[in-house]
């Protein structure tokens, strides 16, 4: 990934309600009771809402996606350039293609066991469902 940067990296201060890995971050610092609707209703608002701004998005001359972000990351960072081709390999070049979507989890942890990894249980308390519909969260 291409950042642009305008202001001086600062030193990381050690955030424990932040993980981050690959690129990605989980900010998990906010709790809300059952009881706090409005902190409830606060939350699912804003983790509902979608993960790119699309009046943020151009194109530069080089035909590659920019991203301009809402502030400036803590090491300077003002605009992000995705240099990903989900159609290319990263390796040999080739024309990728989905030729399958594994969703059975029989399947699934089969295949995890032959890669030597093993499947993380779902807590019955916090399934996974489907995103919001239409008009739920307007």
């Amino acid at each position: 990934m291409f950042t642009l940067q305008t202001l001086p990296a600062e030193p990381d201060a050690p955030r424990p309600e932040v993980a981050e890995s690959s690129g990605f971050s989980l900010h998990a610092g906010i709790a809300a009771k059952a009881s706090q609707r409005d902190k409830v209703e606060r939350l699912a608002r804003y983790v509902s809402r979608p993960p790119v701004a699309t009046e943020r998005l151009s194109l530069t001359q080089a035909g590659n996606v920019r991203y301009a972000l809402k502030t400036p990351y803590r090491d300077g960072t003002t605009h992000v350039i995705f240099e990903i081709d989900i159609e290319t390999c990263r390796q040999c070049g080739g024309t990728l293609r989905v030729i399958a979507s594994i969703e059975q989890p029989a399947v699934i942890e089969r295949i995890l066991g032959h890669l030597g990894h093993t499947a993380v249980p779902v807590d019955p308390a916090h399934p996974s469902r489907a995103p919001p519909q239409g008009d739920c969260l307007v």
